[in-house]
């Protein structure tokens, strides 16, 4: 007899019994956790079972801190079971004034979520440790009082027992064989006990997810990483402590050391870590672990033995080797699986005790509502594309699990496997000093050196070696004209008898009705959330081309497929057709009619407007469209002919002082006109009335997902306002999530930031909780620790008028 289920959840570890149990409680029925072997016994059993509130973004601190609640406070009054949970605090120690500096950040992102973390001293680092050295060159840390340790196994059948209670099914030791998706939606998953069919199918499968994912038919950049930790015998001073020990890590020295009953934990991260079965799991793998490699992991012991010295004397009980797996970026996979229906991912976290309970409730509040609760961009499961394939995923994994313990600085670039996609004009923009960075595995210029620059991008939280030359790129492009490969957006071709229909009822802002017309478009959630953003021109009466952040492809190409499914309505990427230049400037306009050897007037092109346009014999569609606030155009051009066509703007723009900027300067100019940007300012958590956008919502006689919600939010008490700040600060400026005070207050978060070259201003695009904020004259934003004086601008510093964007 085939057994039907709402919905299956594959895997029996934290993550998968977390979201069993999250989706019980929100009320669904007819749920089925199928797990291979039993409950835990991937690499939930094996864990040391450390949870944390600390994290670099918003939406992975509150998944860390509900799971902090749900042990502690709720599972153990629910089930009557205890989950081990010890609420010892927790320090991490530095030498480096850049950590201090990125501890502080954490902290006020702290302030902005409402959890405490504290910068502390050595002194008081001797306080609250008092088996630590605190000497060595310490020059402080953070404490985070709300942490400790879980017993992992406990707290899983906690969850487990409380799933049973609400009428869950788990069904152990069913080994999935085969996964199918029918004609009618529903998925037919073939298992050792029989068949099941299930309107949901989730994969929670952790260390397994490759396995499952390859039935499901997608491609997974999860790569298992062996971590080993050892477990002493009990330490007499131990012992004769009266309360426990915080957890205490050193992130320069990758280890951390917690208390572990008499004893300690010990817990080394290699700088090059060891993938394991990457091209599969050995069958009969279960409750396993590997046989200790010592070698590996003692010069770190050894560092961490001189920092609690008690654990050189202490013996050596049990040493854990075994996997855990990593992604490409070190954040778990959630969400729908890219091009499938009705298919999760719940996996490919590295601390999946730490993050399961939070993982799963967010997971379950986005499957029962439809959408999820905070803004899931780190998260996603669609964030990586085609190019993480086996060597990508193998050497990113390897530099996260080295890495692990890593300074997280403001615009951070890592260089594993890298380059994975160029443009054509890659090698090019590189012999004239381009600073690449990586976006969505696309090789993008960040800035171009100058004499004295260097060649490389130096990390810091205050103003960093690209500096002037960002400065003197924003400085050309004002006074003459400036090149930049924009080959990195997503791009869309969306056509059929329904695609004006379609495109009508896409999002907040009207699309063009003349061919050749551009519209800015935010498509909405349910809530009125921003979901993504396009830019659309309309080539013909039934076609329109698309383009989207190049963060965004997949989740992108699902939004458009699944809201056009109804329609006769075909949406193609077609991304990797066509490459990108943009000529932004006052001298463009003059290089543009060089190249298409004809006058281009503002009455025969206007702003907003699209063309085809011959350039060298091909045929280039032309945006008459500017990011940066001056005169400009983006040529969209196919591929094998982009560099031609770039080699002909060169020729033209060598007599006008024409040279070429990137991604720094792009975004310094568009914050100076207080344009917003999708995934930092624009988020599913705030509706385009919220940003700002209002002359781009179009509601009258029109309906789209989420217009009613947006225009209740817009006159509840939860609506809150974006603004543009002018911070008076000395040589450090905004970049993301920094608190805005009013005295002791929160009031408000910054979202994006940097300096305004053009303008000599230092600049932040910031949400404030209260429309009645944005008239104090009393605001401050806090910047890695230090205040800085801040005051609302009533229109953008730079062109406020939008004269040289439309002369």
């Amino acid at each position: 007899m085939v057994e039907h289920a709402r919905v299956i959840v594959i895997g029996g570890g934290a993550m998968g019994v977390s979201l069993l149990y999250h989706l019980c409680k929100l009320g669904w029925q007819d749920v089925v956790l199928l797990e291979k072997s039993d409950l835990t016994h991937g690499s939930t059993w094996h864990a040391a079972g450390l949870c944390t509130h600390f994290a670099h973004n918003a939406t992975i601190m509150e998944m860390r801190a509900t799971s902090v609640r749900l042990y502690r406070d709720e599972l153990e009054k629910e089930s009557g079971l205890p989950t081990g949970f010890h609420g010892t605090g927790a320090l991490r120690v530095t030498r480096s004034q850049d950590r201090m500096a990125e501890f502080r950040h954490v902290r006020g992102l702290g302030k902005i979520m409402g959890y405490d973390f504290h910068i502390i001293t050595p002194d008081e680092l001797k306080d609250l440790h008092p088996l630590a050295n605190m000497g060595d060159g310490l020059v402080g840390g953070i404490f985070e009082p709300d942490d400790g340790h879980v017993d992992p196994s406990q707290a899983t059948l906690a969850m487990a027992t409380c799933a049973r209670q609400m009428g869950a099914r788990i069904r152990r030791n069913a080994r999935v064989t085969g996964l199918a998706q029918a004609g009618n939606g529903e998925w037919r998953i073939e298992t050792s006990i029989g068949e099941l069919v299930a309107e949901h199918v989730v994969n929670a499968a952790g260390t397994w997810c490759r396995e499952i994912g390859e039935m499901m038919g997608i491609d997974l950049p999860v790569v298992p990483i062996l971590h080993q930790y050892l477990v002493t015998d009990d330490v007499p001073e131990v012992a004769e402590l009266e309360q426990e020990l915080p957890i205490i890590r050193d992130p320069e020295e990758s280890w951390y050391v917690r208390h572990e009953r008499n004893g300690l934990i010990c817990g080394p991260y290699e700088k090059s870590g060891q993938p394991w079965s990457v091209d599969g799991i050995p069958k009969e793998f279960g409750a396993d672990l590997l046989p200790p490699d010592l070698d590996r992991v003692f010069p770190i012991v050894e560092k961490a033995m001189r920092r609690v010295p008690v654990l050189e004397s202490a013996g050596v009980k049990t040493v854990v080797n075994g996997p855990i797996t990593f992604t490409p970026d070190a954040n778990p996979l959630i969400g729908p699986a890219f091009g499938l229906d009705r298919a999760w991912l719940l996996t490919g976290s590295s601390m999946g005790v730490m993050e399961g309970g939070g993982a799963g409730k967010f997971l379950a509040e986005w499957m029962v509502n439809g959408e999820p609760t905070m803004d899931p961009i780190a998260i996603d499961s669609r964030r990586f594309g085609g190019y993480a394939n086996r060597d990508y995923r193998v050497k990113k994994a390897v530099e996260c699990f080295g890495l692990q313990f890593g300074i997280h600085y403001p615009r951070e670039e890592r260089l594993a496997a890298r380059p994975a996609i160029v443009s054509p004009l890659y090698e090019t923009l590189k012999s004239v000093g381009a600073v690449y960075g990586s976006v969505y595995g696309y090789e993008r210029p960040n800035w171009f050196e100058v004499n004295g620059s260097g060649s490389e991008t130096i990390d810091s939280f205050k103003r960093a070696n690209w500096f002037e030359p960002v400065a003197s790129e924003c400085t050309n492009v004002a006074g003459s004209a400036g090149i930049v490969d924009l080959s990195v957006l997503s791009k869309f071709d969306i056509t059929g008898t329904d695609a004006e229909k379609f495109m009508n009822g896409l999002g907040a802002n009207k699309p063009p009705t003349k061919i050749g017309g551009i519209s800015l478009i935010h498509v909405l959630n349910r809530s009125g959330g921003v979901e993504s953003e396009f830019t659309v021109v309309r080539l013909s009466e039934d076609r329109y081309y698309a383009t989207s952040a190049a963060a965004a492809q997949r989740r992108d190409l699902d939004l458009l497929r699944t809201r056009s499914s109804s329609l006769s309505v075909n949406v193609k990427s077609v991304t990797y057709e066509y490459g990108v230049i943009g000529i932004m400037g006052p001298d463009s306009r003059r290089v543009v009619e060089e190249l298409a050897k004809s006058e281009i007037s503002n009455e025969s092109f206007p702003w907003l407007r699209a063309k085809f346009i011959s350039i060298n014999e091909v045929s280039v569609l032309v945006l008459r469209v500017s990011y940066v606030g001056e005169l400009g155009w983006e040529m969209h051009i196919p591929l094998d002919d982009v560099r031609s066509i770039h080699e002909k703007i060169i020729e033209i723009g060598l007599t006008r002082s024409v040279a070429h900027f990137g991604a720094f300067a792009m975004d310094s100019m568009r914050l100076e006109k207080g344009y917003r940007a999708w995934g930092a300012d624009l988020t599913t958590e705030r509706t385009p009335l919220e940003a700002g956008l209002g002359y781009l919502v179009k509601t009258e006689g029109r309906d789209f997902i989420g217009r009613d919600a947006m225009l209740r939010r817009q006159e509840s008490k939860k609506h809150w306002k974006m603004v543009l700040l002018e911070i008076a600060t000395a040589g450090i400026d905004s970049f993301y999530a920094h608190p805005v005070l009013l005295g002791d207050r929160v009031v408000g978060m910054v979202t994006s930031g940097g300096y305004g070259h053009r303008t000599g201003k230092s600049l932040a695009l910031a949400y404030l909780y209260d429309r009645e904020y944005c008239k104090s004259e009393k605001l401050d934003v806090e910047i890695t620790g230090h205040r800085f004086p801040a005051v609302v601008l009533s229109k953008p510093p730079y062109d406020p008028s939008g004269q040289r964007l439309k002369s």
